[in-house]
């Protein structure tokens, strides 16, 4: 019968067949572009609007001339994003004249156009490519880019698909491109091969690579092996080389030599730095044949400067060391040497690119790889007299392009005795066959032939490692991925699929004619790597018209197109074309699919069948394949494909039948013997060989069908077994029965599977194993069962029948035939070792785990049994409890099968694998088992398919972990453990931190307004569902939204006294309006920070910015009342920093995550001039929250250039701030030029005004903040005490910009105290207390010395320093450099005079500022209460009037500063009224972002005083006591670290303006700059399941303190969190959400990244519970009445209920169909009662998950108890959950929490018992080994032995029982209970 196994003469069937016409050529019809009119005047006007418009278009362009037929090419390919297998799509770029179209279509989804380009001039070539994008932390990935790239003749194009858009000029003509892992590479076109030969010149690069298109081209280098074995470096400069192959995975290229006539494989990869290095040095060579020439610095230059927009045509000069390791005295070597001369170079590319002026060397030069030999310098190539370039002979050494791309020779074919012409591949790809060896392909058209060049992977990375060449005759062919497959087109026409180079079949298209059966099939010819490649004949026909005979048995080959993209073509209308049409061509493989090109133009596109289809033959396949030898492999695989995909094949039938049959006839079985397999012959042919018949086309028959069935396997068996082969006898046959031995019953032995069949019946046995833990394949185990066990029985396996038996007692039962082997015939078998060895069941060793036993590694097969290695490692970690299960003890737990063929294969990928797991926690088992089995890949829905009992220790792991969950953990692993809020938290903090947040930032619904233009008021972004939250009780902040808003009218409610005429009552209507709009005019800057960072704007569109509007209503008839009337005298440029500020608050709103791009900001600059302050404030505000740096360098000049006053301020300020800390050196020029002291001496003196001076100075000591730069601190030092110069220079406003140079020398050296690094000699804190208390003028030390000899002619203040215009600036100075030092030297130079002379000399707001200064030196002596107050009060004070004083409190968090002010001083009501406003300030700042509502009080009082002494600047302070005391909405608080500090110092200076206009004393633009000190410390419950905030309770645990223990304070969020550095971590209490730990003590990145995205914290409501906001005290809770009530029927509650307190839909649905008595279920109130207790047990224990498990015991039992299990399975389960809850493994009572298990367990133990009573024969008879009688019910007897983990008789033999023994050593042996064994002996 061996001939059965021999290859016949098999065929498949193709399916699917369509038509195929590219859908770009559809959709470029209806595109209005030349190409599309060029083809609609072709056609007739009949035709054009004909129904087929694709058949018509094709007619009418058979007439189209070649050039016009060439203009439209098209690939297609996989979809590049599939994620699963029903996502998978199609993608096409097709190419026509100037457009390129990208569509993509799938089965489900007809074809879209995805993109569509259209260019400037024609479409060379497009492509797909991926960049990489690499980034700049190494923990990243690299970011990977697709993209389409356009190639035109001058540049290309590269479109991403994340919408960004490149123009890469090209340096050079190009021939081709082609993708690679790392980018594109570009092939030089030789343009100039007619040009003059120049012997002394090397040739240019030709291979130039491109690894962004921001990137350089750069040239590849060339590692290659020579004659003599040498390695060779040198650029890729062979003009005879040429790519025909690019591959991303490997990453190789193919290139052809022409002259050679060889292709060779190159590795392709990154330059390595020796590379570079040794490419650039460029030694000299030994030949002298051979002279470098200089040609790096025009190179380099060229490339650079000229070519970046010049033309493709310019030259590119590159030295190469060897000329491709040929001796010199080769024929070709100076054909190929040559270079053009360098003019005409130049002259040809000008002429290729119209328009270009000659090339100018200005720039940096590129590409100079100089070459340092002597000789080099005199033969520059500059130097010829008819250069048009540049007539300086030499160039200066600059920068070289260095390369990134080497191709390193892998390698090379033979080459032949006589070198044939045009042999190069027109197709090349890689392929793999079903055995996974690698080849790689190439298609040699001229000779007809496919060449398969086998590869391996090398041990080292990227190593490959190339075998043997085999030819296969072939006109074309194609790769088909997704089946292992590849489709050859042979000489003679027919179609036939191999895998690899293994002849598959022949594959039958329907519908299409076969062409002639008889021709010989060539036999591929295997080469060994030495020997020459076989080729049939030379053919060296180059252009032969495509012509096709009628009876031409080999037809001439066609000489395609070496391009990738294949142009299509339309046959001319030749005489010689056949009748029928046959195949001509294939084309754009994609998975399984492919296009037949056809001689008559027409295209169709088949679909080659796959392998297997049902998930059980597809991993039988598997498991064949790895324990077979390879050989023998592939034939089974070919086999089966043969037999399972005829024409006409298994379509109806079941494939697992036909998998049976086939498999068993290839291991010997005549499957007509047995009656089982028998009756599968029903359903399924036997050798569907015969099925071709079935589907010819012809309808008689002829002599060859005829001969085709003699031949086919079929007739062999039918002669073997004549009985069996006739159908008519087949019931009447008797079965043969295990004693009837003889031939007939035996096993063929030369069957091609007969000596492997011990060795596939284990590893089927293992997928059987494996099969049982997946609830989803339960009927695929059963069905592979019934092969097992005959397998079993025939090789004589006792132990394995038993174990199958015990699964399917009532199915296994009904087997009874065996074949004989006999002896001889098993010594013919390969036995292995493991076979020998205990049965593996998966479930037996689980359960020996459980009972703590000793347990044998267990054996799977790597890759095909993945389930079994997670299970049996979980339980070795969770239950077992070794730590190291999953790492190093591997090999304890687990034995990996080997196979012969995968030796070292997976070896090492199971060892990567582990090596990949995550660093286990430092946790518990559970955390690092759910940790483990999400690494693994091992989710939710996996576990659900595990079996119950199985999966309960993981569900007991999980249900640890949900409780006590890590806030670390990953996305993946709070999934698995069902905390949908950790999950969605993990997967907010992963998104990119640019991308706004979707949850609080967009309200769900627009606020409700009363009037319509209270819109417009500028404060309607903030998050009412979060605000509603925080302040629940009152209508705050609609109050606060009242006072702030300035874009109504102001009410002017002036009384009419008779006594007052109409003239003089409309003056007091404005003098009132006017004292009013002083009000209106300060509240932008509280409003401003009211609305911090709460709004994301709309990129389309302006951002509103709210009117300030300063006109009045004056009841009662509502009067409109104006400034502008003329009445009354109104300041000038009033309005012009109140409009600033206007614009600082309308740009505070703005987000610091909003997308906010140069162009928005541009977009939102106003038309009118009016409007100019605004937008100037605008651009401060957008450098406060970090948006400026992103508007370009030329919009922020051409903004200061401008030279409005505002706009320069608020530039510089905001650019500053936006780069506080960072020296940046940009920004520092920029600041510089607007400061004369920073300025060279001799520099020109720039008219800056003086407000911009002072801005500059304090962007200074923002740009430099905390650095100590030395430089700056000494110019700045000096320019606090700059004195007054000539003319009227320095003269007014002095004070502020003195104020400016001590902030910015604070904030330089902030906090630095007396480690002031190399600034010793300037004496920094004397020279700043002298500032403060006068003295003599030192002399200028610094560069500017010479500004300041001539005196000022307006002011007389001699060598005396001007203390009331420094004093301010040095004490804060002082006080920043020392912040926080507690150094008591320099606070006792601060402290108040203590004598009443000596404080009449202090100004009472100097002592004010020493008094802070002091205070915030020594930070650490704060304390908040009264003694620390009185302790700052001047003991004189005290005694003279007692402590009557006011006290100023600046407190942050814990910290308070405190500056006395007493009464004494305040001898005016303006002294008095600062200091009113200053308290009111420090106690907003106390109270930031809480919105305290007594502040709020005195904030509305002072709000309504306007009268008398309240100047612009006491409203202003005021305003901003409010803005800071709702600061962000209530989101945001004040900060007290060093550099907040300083931005608060600066913001709050206690020194008001008088009016809108004045900055005497302090920039009013610095107000804003408390902005700096905000930071988010909102934290906001967010329901993960509504999405809505909510209420819960939070444990705030504080560190401890040397004030104060460790502290845990109850808040209920949402709330206000305290400094995060004091806290030790955060607690989302129980018990109505679920518990979640932030642990602050790891660091507090984790909880900064949740405050930042609007400190969204997503918590998930525990099952039975009512939110706060419905039940705010817990009673309406599913959980309460038990508390009140005792009564046990309580429990069973109504199934209405349930809704309210969870939302599983699969829970709800429960409780609706299976918890309500209905009429028809009165007999079954147990069950009903029964399923609403375990309901509620689920929901009340918090696993709802459990459920299923609860009904399956249930059910499990019930079926015990009628007896009625015919498959012990649920039984396993049941007993390895008891046996769980028996081994203290379970670490909270997932099931013990009721009676439930035990009543269960009872239940089943009555049921086996009262079975055993009756039936103990049987089990007596199964002890003893004897046979059981045929009435028996086994079924209940294997429940029982599976129950009681009674072993097998054979075991039972081995222990040797006997009768003398007692019965106490067998029940502790064997393990079976005492009662049993007292039965068993009765």
């Amino acid at each position: 019968m061996s001939n059965v196994y021999e290859e016949r003469a098999t065929m498949i069937a193709a399916g699917e067949l369509q038509s195929f016409v590219p859908f770009g050529r559809e959709h470029c019809k209806n595109h209005p572009n030349a190409v599309n009119l060029q083809l609609r005047q072709l056609q007739p006007a009949s035709e054009l609007w004909s129904s087929d418009g694709a058949a018509g278009l094709v007619g009418s362009l058979q007439e189209v001339s070649l050039q016009e037929r060439q203009k439209e090419s098209w690939q297609l390919r996989k979809g590049s994003t599939v994620t699963t297998d029903e996502a998978e799509y199609e993608e096409e770029l097709y190419v026509a004249g100037h457009m390129v179209i990208w569509s993509r279509g799938s089965k489900s989804q007809a074809s879209y156009v995805y993109k569509a380009f259209t260019v400037d001039s024609l479409v060379q070539q497009a492509l797909w490519c991926n960049f990489t994008v690499p980034q700049s932390r190494k923990d990243e990935k690299d970011i990977i880019e697709q993209s389409v790239c356009i190639v035109q003749s001058m540049c290309v194009n590269v479109h991403t698909v994340s919408g960004k858009d490149f123009i890469s000029p090209l340096p050079f003509q190009v021939s081709t491109l082609w993708p690679t892992k790392f980018g594109l590479l570009f092939e030089r076109k030789n343009v100039t091969s007619d040009a003059p030969m120049s012997p002394t010149r090397e040739p240019l690069p030709t291979l130039f690579s491109m690894l962004h298109p921001l990137d350089e081209i750069a040239p590849v280098v060339c590692k290659s092996t020579g004659l003599f074995e040498t390695v060779r470096l040198q650029y890729v400069s062979d003009n005879a080389l040429r790519v025909v192959f690019s591959c991303e995975q490997p990453s190789v290229i193919m290139t052809y030599d022409a002259l050679q006539c060889t292709h060779t494989v190159w590795a392709l990869r990154k330059v390595t730095p020796e590379e570079q290095s040794t490419v650039l040095k460029c030694p000299g060579p030994d030949g002298s044949a051979q002279t470098p020439m200089a040609t790096h610095s025009f190179l380099g230059t060229h490339l650079r400067n000229v070519t970046r927009l010049d033309s493709p045509g310019s030259p590119l000069h590159c030295h190469a060391l060897h000329n491709q390791g040929r001796v010199p005295s080769s024929p070709s070597l100076h054909s190929r040497a040559h270079s053009p001369n360098i003019s005409s170079m130049a002259a040809l590319s000008r002429a290729h690119s119209p328009g270009i002026a000659a090339p100018s060397f200005t720039g940096g030069q590129r590409f100079n790889i100089s070459c340092h030999s002597p000789s080099a310098r005199g033969h520059s190539l500059l130097a010829s007299p008819n250069s048009t370039l540049n007539e300086t002979p030499l160039l200066p050494e600059m920068e070289p392009i260095l390369p990134d791309l080497c191709v390193e020779q892998l390698w090379t074919e033979t080459t032949t005795t006589h070198r044939e012409k045009s042999c190069q591949a027109s197709k090349v790809f890689i392929t793999s066959d079903l055995c996974e060896s690698r080849y790689l392909c190439f298609l040699v058209e001229s000779h007809q032939q496919l060449r398969c060049v086998k590869f391996l992977e090398g041990n080292e990375t990227n190593q490959l490692i190339f075998a043997s060449v085999t030819t296969i005759p072939a006109k074309d062919a194609a790769p088909l991925e997704d089946i292992d497959a590849l489709l050859v087109l042979e000489t003679n026409g027919s179609l036939v699929l191999y895998t690899g180079v293994t002849r598959v079949s022949k594959v039958f298209v329907p519908g299409l004619l076969s062409p002639n059966f008889s021709l010989p099939n060539h036999l591929p010819s295997l080469n060994t790597p030495l020997e020459n490649v076989s080729t049939p004949a030379k053919a060296t026909v180059q252009h032969i018209s495509r012509l096709e005979e009628a009876d031409m048995p080999s037809p001439v080959s066609e000489v395609r197109s070496s391009l990738q993209h294949h142009e299509s073509s339309w046959l001319d209308d030749s005489p010689f074309q056949q009748a029928a049409p046959h195949i001509q061509a294939l084309r754009d493989p994609v998975s399984n699919r492919v296009t037949l090109e056809l001689s008559s133009g027409l295209m169709l596109r088949i679909t080659v069948p796959e392998v297997a289809t049902s998930e059980l033959v597809k991993r039988c396949l598997q498991a064949i394949r790895f324990i077979l030898p390879k050989d023998t492999a592939m034939k089974v695989l070919v086999k089966w494909y043969n037999i399972y995909n005829a024409p006409g094949g298994p379509s109806m039938h079941q494939e697992w039948n036909l998998f049976v049959t086939c498999f068993m006839t290839l291991m010997g079985y005549n499957t007509e013997r047995l009656a089982w397999t028998r009756n599968l012959h029903f359903e399924v042919p036997l050798s569907p060989v015969i099925a071709p018949k079935k589907a010819r086309p012809a309808d008689t028959g002829s002599d060859e069908d005829w001969a085709y069935l003699c031949a086919s396997d079929y007739h062999c068996q039918a002669l073997a077994h004549p009985v069996a082969g006739l159908p008519g006898l087949e019931p009447a046959a008797p079965p043969v029965g295990m004693e009837d031995g003889g031939p007939v019953g035996g096993l063929e032995p030369s069957a091609l599977l007969f000596p492997h069949i011990p060795s596939l019946f284990y590893v089927l046995h293992l997928l059987y194993e494996d099969l049982k833990l997946d609830e989803l394949q339960r009927s695929g185990a059963r069905a592979l069962v019934s092969l097992l066990q005959q397998l079993a029985r025939d090789l004589q396996l006792e132990e394995y029948i038993d174990l199958y038996w015990r699964d399917y007692p009532s199915f296994i039962k009904t087997f009874k035939e065996a074949c004989v082997i006999d002896q001889a015939q098993m010594g013919l078998m390969n036995w292995p070792a493991y076979l020998n060895s205990e049965v593996p069941c998966v479930f037996g060793w689980l359960s020996k785990c459980l009972r703590g036993q000793d347990v044998p590694p267990f054996p799977y097969l790597p890759g095909i049994c993945e389930r079994t290695k997670l299970l049996v490692l979980s339980y070795a970690l969770y239950v077992v409890g070794d730590e190291n299960a999953i790492s190093i003890n591997v090999s304890k737990y687990l034995s990996r099968l080997s196979a012969g063929q995968k030796k070292g294969f997976t070896e090492p990928a199971l060892r990567r694998q582990s090596s990949v797991k995550p660093s286990a926690p430092s946790g518990c088992l559970a955390e690092k088992l759910v940790v483990w089995l999400t690494s693994a890949g091992f989710m939710l829905k996996d576990l659900e398919s595990v079996p119950f009992g199985v999966a309960l220790p993981i569900r007991d792991a999980i249900s640890q972990c949900r409780e006590h969950p890590c806030s670390e953990w990953s996305e993946e692993v709070c999934a698995l453990i069902g905390r949908q809020d950790l999950t969605k938290q993990a997967h907010k903090v992963s998104l990119a931190k640019g991308k706004p947040m979707v949850g609080l930032n967009v309200p769900l619904e627009p606020p409700v307004t009363t009037e319509a233009d209270e819109e417009e008021d500028g404060m309607a972004d903030l998050h009412p569902e979060v605000t509603g939250l925080i302040w629940s009780q009152d209508l705050r902040l609609q109050e606060v939204r009242r006072l702030l808003q300035s874009s109504r009218p102001v009410r002017v409610n002036v009384p009419h006294l008779p006594e007052v005429s109409d003239h003089e009552y409309i003056e007091e209507k404005e003098n009132k309006l006017l004292q009013l709009c002083q009000r209106t005019m300060a509240l932008p800057v509280g409003r401003g920070l009211f609305t911090l960072f709460s709004y994301h704007p709309v990129p389309t569109e302006p951002l509103p910015v709210p009117k300030l509007n300063l006109t009045g209503r004056a009841p009662p008839r509502n009067t409109m009342v104006d400034l502008n009337s003329g009445n009354i005298d109104v300041p000038p440029n009033m309005t012009s920093w109140p409009s600033f500020h206007n614009g600082v608050a309308a740009g505070l709103k703005i987000a610091p995550a909003s997308q906010v791009e140069s162009a928005w900001i541009a977009y939102n600059k106003p038309k009118s001039a009016e409007l100019a302050n605004e937008y100037a404030g605008f651009l401060m505000a957008l450098g406060l929250n970090g948006h400026l740096t992103k508007l370009a360098t030329l919009n922020i000049h051409d903004y200061l250039t401008k030279g409005h006053e505002m706009t320069s301020i608020g530039l510089l300020l905001g650019v500053s701030a936006a780069k506080l800390g960072t020296m940046d050196m940009s920004i520092t020029r920029l600041l510089s030029i607007h400061i004369p002291a920073l300025l060279p001496p001799t520099s020109t003196e720039l008219d800056v005004p003086h407000s911009v001076q002072v801005a500059a100075v304090v962007g200074i000591g923002l740009v430099y903040q905390g650095t100590g730069h030395r430089h700056n601190a000494e110019v700045l030092l000096a320019e606090i005490g700059r004195p007054p110069g000539p003319e009227m220079e320095y003269c007014t406003d002095r004070e502020s910009y003195s104020l400016a140079a001590g902030l910015a020398l604070g904030m330089v050296c902030l906090g630095h105290g007396s480690n002031l690094i190399g600034m010793t000699d300037l004496n920094v804190p004397e020279q700043l207390y002298q500032y403060m208390v006068g003295g003599h003028r030192r002399t200028h030390a610094g560069i500017n010395r010479e500004k300041h000899k001539s005196p000022s002619y307006q002011i007389k203040e001699g060598d005396t320093i001007n203390v009331d215009v420094t004093c301010p600036g040095a004490t804060l100075a002082l006080a920043m450099i020392y912040l926080k030092t507690n150094n008591r030297s320099i606070a006792d130079w601060l402290k108040a005079p203590d004598t009443m002379f000596l404080l009449d000399f202090i100004k009472p707001e100097f002592l004010l500022l020493r008094t802070l200064a002091r205070c915030i030196i020594m930070w650490d002596e704060i304390l908040p209460n009264e003694e620390w107050v009185t302790s700052n009060v001047p003991q004189i004070i005290q005694e003279n009037i007692g402590l009557q004083e006011e006290a100023l409190v600046i407190k942050c968090g814990n910290k308070s500063f405190i500056v006395s002010f007493n009464k004494f001083f305040f001898h005016c009501p303006y002294n008095l009224q600062t200091c009113l406003s200053m308290v009111l300030l420090a106690t907003s700042m106390v109270m930031a972002g809480s919105g305290n509502l007594k502040v709020l009080q005195l904030c509305r009082f002072l709000h309504k005083r306007t009268a008398g002494e309240m100047n612009y600047g006491f409203h202003m302070a005021h305003h901003m006591a409010l803005g800071l005391l709702f600061l962000g909405g209530g989101r945001y608080t004040l900060s007290t670290s060093n550099s907040a500090i300083a931005a608060l110092l600066c913001a709050l200076y206690p020194h008001f303006p008088a009016h809108s206009t004045d900055n005497r004393y302090h920039l009013q633009a610095l107000r804003h700059l408390c902005v700096l000190a905000a930071e988010p410390r909102l934290l906001v419950p967010v329901d993960v399941d509504t999405l809505k905030p909510c209420y819960a309770m939070l444990d705030v645990t504080y560190k401890e303190t040397q004030w104060y223990d460790e502290t845990t304070v109850e808040l209920m969020a949402p709330t206000m969190l305290p400094e995060l550095h004091l806290l030790k971590q955060i607690k989302v209490k129980g018990p109505r959400y679920w518990e979640l730990n932030i642990d602050l003590s790891k660091g507090t990145q984790h909880l900064q990244s949740i405050l930042s995205r609007d400190g969204v914290l997503y918590v998930k409501l525990r099952a039975g519970q009512l939110p706060y906001k419905d039940d705010p005290r817990g009673w309406k809770s599913l959980l309460a009445p038990t508390v009140n009530n005792r009564n046990p029927e309580v429990r069973t509650f109504k199934p209405e209920a349930i809704s309210t307190f969870t939302s599983d839909a699969a829970l709800v649905s429960f409780a609706e169909y299976f918890c309500k008595a209905s009429e028809n279920m009165k007999h079954k109130q147990e069950t009903v009662a029964l399923f609403s207790a375990i309901l509620y047990e689920c929901v009340t224990q918090e696993n709802p998950e459990m459920l299923p498990t609860h009904i399956s015991i249930d059910q499990a039992v019930k079926a015990l108890e009628r007896g009625e299990l015919s498959e012990t399975f649920c039984l396993w389960q049941m007993k390895l959950v008891l046996e769980l809850c028996e081994s203290g493994v379970l670490h909270r009572g997932l099931l013990l929490s009721s009676e439930f298990l035990p009543v269960m367990k009872s239940s089943a133990d009555r049921a086996l018992d009262r079975w055993l009573f009756d039936n103990s024969r049987a089990l007596q008879a199964y002890v003893s080994g004897q046979p059981t009688n045929e009435d028996a019910d086994t079924s209940m007897l294997a429940c029982f032995l599976v129950y009681h983990s009674i072993p097998s008789f054979r075991k039972m033999a081995n222990t040797e029982l006997d009768g003398n023994m007692p019965h106490l050593w067998i029940c502790d042996r064997i393990n079976v209970p005492l009662h049993v064994i007292l039965f068993v002996a009765v």
